[in-house]
């Protein structure tokens, strides 16, 4: 079967249903997390909604198959989850913040090469400082806050989500990135044909 061409980038069948599982399984998740947070006090709401494994799942194939492949996971659990959520016109912005989570993992690994722990751990704490900075700045310019305002009010937040990716990319990561990249590898079923015994 023929590679899909993807932005200079091609992805296997394989590397599609994975891709595609990834995202469903961070939307899910993210619809699951939200609604809790959702229906808890407005002290916790900030924290509860930094908990998931969006961008957990987003750094994973990014760091696995691409950049391209990244930001597609990344912008599509958001797109994806907020349409049974709370859509608005921050919808397009969060996907392409958290998009962007996808292409620095692909751009980490050309620089980190096969990191462990402590390399994802800080592979995502810069990853989460830029995220969570781009997102509080789109929330100062949308509705017109003074930058610095939502910086402070958006710390408890950043905390979290700090804590929340740092364990999970850096635990999980290194495990979960080569189990993905094994199931991704295309069995050479042509060599396997051609070896059969034809039988009349």
């Amino acid at each position: 079967m023929s590679p899909m061409r993807l932005i200079n980038y091609q992805l296997n069948s394989r590397q599609l249903s994975l891709m595609s599982a990834f995202i469903a399984i961070g939307a899910v998740t993210r619809i699951l997390l939200g609604n809790l947070a959702l229906e808890s006090p407005s002290p916790i709401y900030g924290l509860l909604i930094k908990i998931g494994l969006t961008e957990t799942l987003t750094f994973i194939i990014g760091y696995a198959f691409g950049s391209a492949a990244g930001f597609l996971t990344g912008s599509l659990i958001i797109v994806t989850s907020d349409l049974y959520m709370i859509p608005g016109p921050w919808t397009p912005f969060i996907a392409a913040i958290i998009g962007l989570f996808g292409i620095g993992a692909g751009i980490s690994r050309k620089y980190v090469g096969h990191p462990g722990a402590v390399a994802f751990g800080v592979c995502a704490a810069v990853l989460t400082i830029l995220s969570e900075f781009l997102q509080n700045a789109w929330v100062a310019l949308f509705y017109g806050i003074p930058i610095i305002g939502t910086m402070i009010v958006g710390l408890p937040s950043l905390i979290a989500a700090l804590v929340n990716n740092v364990i999970l990319i850096g635990t999980l990561g290194p495990r979960v990135i080569g189990l993905v990249q094994r199931a991704a590898q295309q069995p050479h079923l042509a060599s396997e044909v051609a070896a059969c015994p034809i039988e009349e």
